[in-house]
């Protein structure tokens, strides 16, 4: 999944704790079956955010990685479309907790993600 190297870079003081919570590495399973992690690696105070997403197998999709950008807006983290094709937002319905949806080649997958790591 997420190589060993994948570093999470701290949020600075002046990133708003809404947008700092979203920071660390998030993992759990896409309609209960198909594992993902989401490593939010930097995020500005603007809520600007880098990130890298990991898959097992998705349907047709083999394991891999994707790096990407977005950003968070309200609850909500909504990365611009991935190298694979794939559409991801993240909404945080409670401290901990990431709400993810997975959209790829007219296909959607959701599932709840926790905070494995900061």
């Amino acid at each position: 999944m997420l190589d060993q190297t994948v570093a999470v870079v701290p949020p600075g003081k002046g990133v708003p704790a809404r947008y700092a919570a979203f920071s660390g590495i998030w993992a759990g399973q896409l309609n209960g079956m198909y594992d993902g992690k989401l490593a939010v690696l930097t995020v500005s105070s603007g809520g600007q955010v880098t990130v890298s997403y990991a898959w097992g197998d998705l349907a047709d999709n083999k394991p891999g990685v994707a790096d990407g950008s977005g950003r968070i807006v309200g609850n909500t983290l909504k990365l611009g479309r991935l190298p694979n094709g794939a559409d991801i937002t993240a909404t945080m319905p409670s401290p901990g907790t990431l709400n993810v949806t997975y959209a790829l080649a007219g296909q959607t997958y959701t599932g709840s993600f926790v905070r494995v790591s900061q």
